[in-house]
């Protein structure tokens, strides 16, 4: 589906793909599979992550499976733009975009537009099933969207939310397994459902 030959770079035609779904759908897996199919084509790549994100590596981009990859990490999206070299990178890679600024989508069109394959992942949704900041507009100019599922925890049907387990209503809450669930959209409804039902008896 997705051409990986550098013929066409050398065509100046870029692109951006975007990897989207909940937490524990595969995101950051097949990231790191598109990229490492560039790499065995001998194509240069740069891979970059937010640096906020901690929670298995502080420079690697590593997937919940623990498939891992050294990456570049950034305080801002402006920042892609000082490691990146337009004459020679063919392929920029970004993880959990979701937690950069609206820059990013700025940055990605401009990569794409100078003959870079751009291919990022991230969350398309927060934890209360709200667009999570530029995923919308990334995923409007991306001229590929995949949406990757995860299972839901409660019922086994494909899940697409990300369910917050713990007490925190911060947008951005770093966390794993002990944090969110997975959650169908029948299941994550019941349980939105049931909080309402809650506090309106209380």
């Amino acid at each position: 589906m997705f051409l990986e030959s550098k013929a066409s770079r050398s065509k100046n035609k870029g692109w951006i793909e975007v990897i989207c779904g909940s937490m524990f759908s595969g995101k950051t897996e097949e990231l790191l599979r598109r990229i490492r199919r560039a790499t065995f084509a001998n194509q240069k790549i740069e891979l970059f992550k937010p640096a906020i994100d901690v929670r298995y590596d502080e420079n690697d981009v590593v997937s919940h499976d623990e498939t891992s990859m050294v990456s570049t990490p950034v305080h801002n999206s402006s920042e892609i733009l000082l490691y990146v070299n337009m004459e020679t990178v063919e392929v920029v890679g970004i993880d959990e975009v979701q937690f950069f600024d609206d820059g990013i989508v700025d940055v990605c069109n401009q990569l794409a537009s100078c003959g870079i394959r751009v291919i990022v992942a991230g969350l398309d949704m927060d934890y209360l099933g709200k667009p999570f900041g530029p995923m919308p507009q990334l995923m409007a100019v991306a001229e590929y969207v995949s949406k990757v599922h995860a299972i839901c925890t409660r019922c086994g049907d494909l899940a697409q939310y990300s369910h917050r387990i713990v007490n925190n209503d911060k947008q951005v809450m770093l966390g794993e397994k002990e944090s969110y669930e997975p959650l169908c959209r029948h299941c994550y409804n019941e349980i939105e459902n049931s909080k309402t039902t809650h506090s309106k008896s209380v």
